[in-house]
């Protein structure tokens, strides 16, 4: 080993010694940036090391491997997500009003985040056979459509949403609007141009989808005859 390699690898050492957990969390930023720009078979443990405060050793020794990394990393990002929404504090707001909050939390999320977005499509790419295997990203979810169910049920006893609101086609149809607006951003503005993707175009866009999403459980006040 020369001089400036023992040099490198004297740093790594101290800074694992020092605030091992400020490791973990520098590799998994820098995980989830390479994984989400080069995909699962693209991403290379050299490059995550050329960028974090560590070495491919102490990588292995956290993640076990190239597919630990990932299915880590996933997990991180599911994890944000999952932790914004708990901190809306819904239960303390009316129905409609916390569906409200809970659409646009996920719009400005999901915009704002873009390598989340690509993590999920990435995993699509491979059938879900990360997630499948992952019991924390499952209880997340769950712990999200339980939110949602709340939200419903507290919205029918008011009489303000419709008694068949299903809390998993809601998540789903929040999702897809909030998804596709950064999944698909590329390909839309090749398409059409991107005047939809500016700061002022994207907050009408998001009012839009919420006013969409909280008029489709909406209990109906027009006159019957």
């Amino acid at each position: 080993m020369n001089r400036t390699t023992a040099k490198v690898a004297g740093k790594h050492s101290q800074s694992w010694k020092q605030d091992p957990e400020g490791v973990r969390r520098d590799i998994l930023d820098v995980a989830i940036s390479e994984f989400a720009a080069r995909g699962l078979s693209g991403a290379r443990i050299d490059d995550i090391v050329a960028r974090t405060r560590t070495s491919k050793r102490m990588i292995y020794y956290y993640f076990g491997d190239k597919d630990g990394l990932y299915a880590r990393a996933l997990e991180v990002a599911y994890s944000k997500v999952r932790r914004g929404e708990e901190e809306l504090d819904l239960d303390g707001l009316p129905p409609l009003k916390a569906l409200e909050k809970l659409v646009g939390f996920t719009f400005d999320h999901h915009r704002a985040n873009p390598d989340f977005i690509r993590m999920v499509m990435i995993e699509n790419i491979h059938n879900a056979d990360f997630i499948r295997k992952s019991d924390m990203i499952r209880g997340l979810n769950v712990a999200a459509i339980d939110t949602l169910r709340n939200i419903c049920s507290r919205g029918a006893k008011d009489g303000d949403f419709r008694a068949d609101t299903d809390p998993v086609r809601l998540h789903w149809q929040i999702s897809a609007l909030s998804f596709f607006n950064v999944s698909n951003q590329p390909s839309f503005s090749a398409l059409f141009g991107p005047d939809l993707f500016t700061d002022t175009q994207q907050k009408i866009l998001r009012d839009e989808i919420i006013r969409l999403v909280v008029g489709s459980v909406r209990v109906s006040t027009e006159p019957t005859t």
